[in-house]
C-alpha cells in the first residue's frame, strides 16, 4: 500500500513539475514575443498627394514613443518606431491619416487627401506642404463626399459641370490647353487604374463613381505621350476593395 501510495505522489510531483515547465516555457515566449514588438526600428517612407505631388512639413506621430517627425522637401521622411507601432501624419488642407505597421515594413508610401474646397489648396500652399503651387492646382478633383455623383445623369455631365475648360466632343474628352498627339486632342481615359475606351467609359454608371480626377500639364507628364492631353481618371467605389 506505502508502494502504490509512493508511486502515485511520485507521479503527482513528476506532473506538477511538467505544468510548471509548460507555465514557464508559455511566460518566457509571452515576453520574448513582447520584447521583439517593443524593439525598436527604422522605418523609411514618402508623403505625396495626388499619388505624385510630394509633401513637405508633414508631421508625423509615433505612438509608441510620442516623437514627433516631419517629412522633408521630397516628402521623404525616417522615424523610430517599434515593430507594431501606429503612425499619424497630419498637414493643413489635408485629410489626417493613420496606419499601422507591422515587424515586416520597412518602407511605407502615404498618399494624403486634400480636403474640400479651394481653401484647402491654399492652406497646402500658404503652409507650405507643396512648394509647386502650378503643379498642385493643375490637378482637380471631385469625391464622394463633396459630392453625391448619382444625382447626374452620366459621367459626362458629372465633367462638365464641374471641371471649367473641359469639352466633350464625338465622346472624346478635351481639356483645354493640351498638347496634341497622334492627331487628337482627346484625354487619356483611367478607371481604377486602367486606361479604357471612351465607350467603356461612358457606361460608367454615376452611382459607382467614388472619385474623379483630371490632370495637364506637368502632372499629366508621368503618363508619358499618351498623357500629353491630359489624363481623367476616375475611381469606382469597387475598385476601392
Amino acid at each position: 500500500m506505502k508502494s502504490i501510495n509512493g508511486s502515485v505522489i511520485k507521479c503527482y510531483r513528476t506532473f506538477s513539475i511538467t505544468i510548471l515547465k509548460y507555465i514557464l516555457m508559455i511566460w518566457v515566449g509571452f515576453f520574448l514575443c513582447s520584447g521583439l514588438d517593443a524593439q525598436e526600428k527604422t522605418l523609411n517612407g514618402k508623403i505625396t498627394v495626388f499619388d505624385e505631388i510630394p509633401l513637405e512639413n508633414v508631421l508625423i506621430r509615433v505612438k509608441s514613443n510620442n516623437q514627433k517627425f516631419y517629412s522633408d522637401s521630397l516628402g521623404s521622411f525616417t522615424v523610430q518606431c517599434s515593430n507594431n507601432d501606429k503612425l499619424t501624419f497630419s498637414a493643413e488642407g489635408f485629410i489626417k491619416r493613420k496606419i499601422r505597421i507591422n515587424k515586416e515594413i520597412k518602407f511605407v508610401l502615404i498618399n494624403m487627401k486634400l480636403r474640400a474646397g479651394e481653401e484647402a489648396k491654399k492652406l497646402a500652399v500658404g503652409y507650405g506642404h507643396v512648394t509647386d503651387k502650378n503643379k498642385l492646382y493643375a490637378i482637380s478633383g471631385k469625391n464622394e463626399s463633396e459630392m453625391d455623383f448619382s444625382h447626374y445623369q452620366n459621367i459626362y455631365e458629372i465633367l462638365t459641370s464641374n471641371f471649367p475648360g473641359l469639352q466633350i466632343i464625338n465622346g472624346d474628352i478635351i481639356i483645354r490647353n493640351t498638347s496634341s498627339f497622334y492627331g487628337s486632342n482627346a484625354a487619356l481615359l483611367l478607371v481604377d487604374g486602367r486606361e479604357t475606351t471612351k465607350e467603356e467609359f461612358a457606361n460608367i454608371s454615376t452611382h459607382e463613381i467614388a472619385r474623379i480626377s483630371v490632370l495637364k500639364d506637368s502632372s499629366a507628364s508621368i503618363y508619358g505621350v499618351k498623357g500629353g492631353n491630359g489624363v481623367v481618371i476616375v475611381e469606382t467605389k469597387r475598385g476601392g476593395e
